[in-house]
């Protein structure tokens, strides 16, 4: 397992300093340790105190981590002050670690400084000339380069002065910028451009220190800079994507996001092969339409269609019972797909769905079931939405869920030419569904 030091502050309220940083490492698979520089009280509204360390004892620190256990690369974050800045600095020459990544942490999400303004030429005459890698966002840049920062023309005149104090790469984060965040590395021969997605949040607290701390980790590893900021930057998307909403103010990131995906995928199999047993014992064949059935069930935080599990083949009729083609894989279903996934961008709870069979019966039975539903009408589809495969459940689930206060049981459609009217019940996970159809099931049976 790959060692990585960070060298930041301590942030209270979990969401960005060490804190994230070490969040961060573990997930991707490093071995996170800390020097701690400054405490702060903090929480996602402000920071409310910092006390600054004496610079020995963050010495202390670091020659007790890596005179035993060392490090594969080390990221350093807020520093607070020159005395720190030079104490880290020089502690980074005498042990000679080369992948060093200097995240130039000056102001926090709220707005507060995290260091000293007498600091900051102390960070550009001695910490920069020992980086392999800096990452300053756009006021950062501003301030190292001594320009004002706007967009990408400035972002790479920046980079070329921030190269020149000594930096050997510099990675100039576009988060800042008005459109997609282009981050522009700059390795002293040519620039590289790295394209992201921009995610509207206002759970941004940590970024900064989740991003170099994903870098370093990758660095850590053995990726090339390239791959390793490639690879920081989906991890960071996604750690956005699905941030957390905690907090009066500025929630932190979810550095979890990807990892949780990844072991919830037997769970997924399981519940939908559990919730296929009961459907399989209540006879529910009269609730299959024309064009089959199914069942699906998305991995938390799920993005594409293949992070969504349901049956080849689908679940077909075969007299008043139902049985599956296969057993439930993911990317099973592209239909199915497209309904749960559209309806986790409005409550990421709401993981599962099934299609069932139309009729003025089931609708009538979910009624007295007090079940919520709510509809969606094929003929208002726009032609360029009809065209593209696939789109016209996204499309229609999107136009349900667009305004609404929460997730419906049931989202219905009459059909249009060429298309079976259908009935689907959504719902948190594979049973959840399940048991709403098989109370349906109960009362259309009996109205026959």
């Amino acid at each position: 397992m790959k060692r990585v030091l960070t060298i930041a502050g301590s942030d209270s309220g979990g969401g960005a300093g060490i804190q994230a940083d070490l969040k961060t490492i573990t997930v991707l698979g490093g071995f996170g340790m800390s020097a701690i520089t400054a405490l702060t009280a903090q929480n996602t509204v402000g920071v409310q105190g910092i006390v600054e360390l004496d610079v020995e004892f963050v010495k202390r620190q670091i020659d007790s981590v890596l005179s035993d256990i060392g490090a594969d690369a080390i990221k350093t974050g807020m520093l607070a002050n020159s005395e720190i800045v030079r104490g880290v600095a020089e502690k980074i020459r005498e042990y000679g670690i080369e992948k060093v990544v200097i995240d130039p942490v000056m102001v926090a999400k709220s707005g507060d400084a995290l260091l000293k303004k007498e600091a900051q030429e102390t960070v550009k005459r001695e910490l920069l000339p020992l980086s392999y890698l800096v990452t300053p966002n756009l006021p950062e840049a501003s301030v190292l380069s001594g320009r004002d920062v706007k967009g990408l023309d400035d972002m790479k005149g920046a980079a070329k002065a921030i190269y020149q104090l000594g930096a050997r790469n510099v990675l100039i984060k576009g988060g800042h910028l008005p459109d997609n965040p282009i981050d522009i590395l700059f390795d002293g021969q040519r620039f590289h451009e790295f394209v992201g997605e921009r995610i509207v949040t206002k759970n941004t607290h940590g970024t900064g220190c989740t991003y170099s701390a994903a870098v370093a980790t990758e660095l850590a590893k053995g990726e090339p800079l390239g791959r390793a900021i490639e690879k920081a930057k989906a991890f960071m998307t996604i750690a956005l994507r699905f941030s957390l909403n905690m907090g009066r103010g500025h929630g932190p990131t979810n550095p979890y996001a990807m990892i949780s995906r990844e072991i919830e995928r037997y769970r997924v199999i399981v519940a939908l092969e559990e919730a296929a047993s009961l459907l399989r014992e209540a006879n529910v064949g009269i609730l299959i339409p024309e064009v089959q059935s199914n069942l699906g069930y998305a991995l938390p935080y799920a993005e594409i269609k293949e992070d969504v599990a349901a049956f080849p083949g689908r679940i077909i009729r075969i007299g008043d019972s139902v049985e599956t083609m296969r057993g439930p894989a993911f990317g099973g279903s592209q239909h199915i797909a497209s309904i749960i996934l559209t309806a986790m961008k409005h409550d990421p709870e709401y993981r599962s769905a099934m299609n069932i069979r139309y009729s003025r019966e089931v609708l009538q039975a979910c009624s007295a079931l007090h079940y919520s539903v709510t509809s969606f009408d094929r003929k208002r589809e726009p032609e360029g939405i009809k065209e593209k495969e696939g789109s016209s459940l996204e499309w229609g689930t999107e136009s349900v869920l667009r305004g609404s206060k929460g997730i419906p049981d049931i989202i219905y459609d009459e059909g249009d030419r060429g298309k079976e009217a259908m009935v689907r019940v959504i719902g948190r996970y594979p049973r959840e569904v399940v048991e709403k159809i098989l109370r349906i099931n109960e009362r259309v049976t009996k109205a026959h």
